[in-house]
C-alpha cells in the first residue's frame, strides 16, 4: 500500500538579489538564511542590497550623526536610540535605517519591540546617510516612511552637502527650514537642535554646543 503522507520537501531558499520583489515574510526568510549579508532592505516590495561603504562619504558622517543622536538620548529620559536596526514598517517595507530615535511606548511612542527583538511600527525619527543612495532615500524610502507615520525624517546628502529634515504634518512631509542661526529644531523631540553647516563640515564641537543649548532650553 502506498502511504498517503506526503514526503517532506527539502529545498534551499534562493539568495537575495538586488531588485527582487518580495513580501516582507519572504524577504526575512531569505535574509536570515544569508548571515554573511550585513545590510539588505525591503522598500516598497523591492530588495536593495548595500554596497561596500567608504569612510568619508558614509562612515564618518554616519558616526557624527550618531554621536549627535546619542548625546541627545543620554540627556533625555524615555528616549531610545539605535544604529541600523531592522524596522518592520508594513508588509512591503522592512528598512534598516542608519539611525533612529524612539519614544518609549509607555510615553506614547508609536513603535514597539517584537518578541524576536525587531522594531515594529514607525520610529518617531529616522536618519539616513545618502551618498550614492540619495535617489532611493528621497524617493521610495521617503514615501514608505511617510505612509507608515515616521514623524521626522532626516536625509544627510554627503555629495550635495545638504541636510533635508522632514516633519509629518497632516499625512505629508514638510521641510523644516534652518532659523537665522542656521539651526533646525525638532518638532517632536524638545531640544534636539542641529547646526546644519557645522554637521556638514564635521565641526562636531559646534554641533554639540548647539545641541547642549537646545537640551538646556525651556
Amino acid at each position: 500500500m502506498t502511504s498517503s503522507i506526503p514526503k517532506t520537501l527539502n529545498y534551499q531558499l534562493p539568495p537575495l538579489e538586488n531588485g527582487d520583489r518580495l513580501t516582507r515574510l519572504k524577504f526575512e526568510r531569505r535574509y536570515q538564511g544569508m548571515p554573511e549579508v550585513k545590510k539588505a532592505e525591503l522598500i516598497q516590495g523591492v530588495v536593495y542590497m548595500a554596497s561596500p561603504l567608504r569612510f568619508q562619504p558614509h562612515a564618518e558622517p554616519h558616526g557624527n550623526i550618531i554621536g549627535w543622536l546619542w548625546t541627545y538620548k543620554v540627556a533625555t529620559p524615555e528616549v531610545q536610540m539605535g544604529i541600523e536596526p531592522t524596522v518592520r514598517l508594513d508588509i512591503d517595507n522592512e528598512p534598516q535605517p542608519d539611525g533612529v530615535l524612539l519614544i518609549n511606548p509607555e510615553s506614547g511612542g508609536n513603535s514597539r519591540l517584537s518578541d524576536d527583538g525587531y522594531i515594529e511600527g514607525a520610529p518617531e525619527l529616522v536618519v539616513e546617510i545618502a551618498a550614492s543612495s540619495a535617489t532611493i532615500n528621497l524617493g521610495d524610502k521617503k514615501v514608505a516612511y511617510q505612509r507608515s507615520g515616521v514623524r521626522e525624517y532626516i536625509v544627510c546628502q554627503v555629495f550635495e552637502q545638504k541636510i533635508d529634515w522632514f516633519s509629518l504634518e497632516d499625512g505629508d512631509y514638510i521641510s523644516l527650514i534652518p532659523d537665522e542661526r542656521g539651526v533646525i529644531c525638532s518638532v517632536v523631540f524638545p531640544g534636539l537642535w542641529l547646526d546644519v553647516s557645522a554637521m556638514l563640515t564635521g565641526n562636531m564641537q559646534q554641533v554639540l554646543e548647539v545641541l547642549q543649548t537646545g537640551i538646556k532650553s525651556k
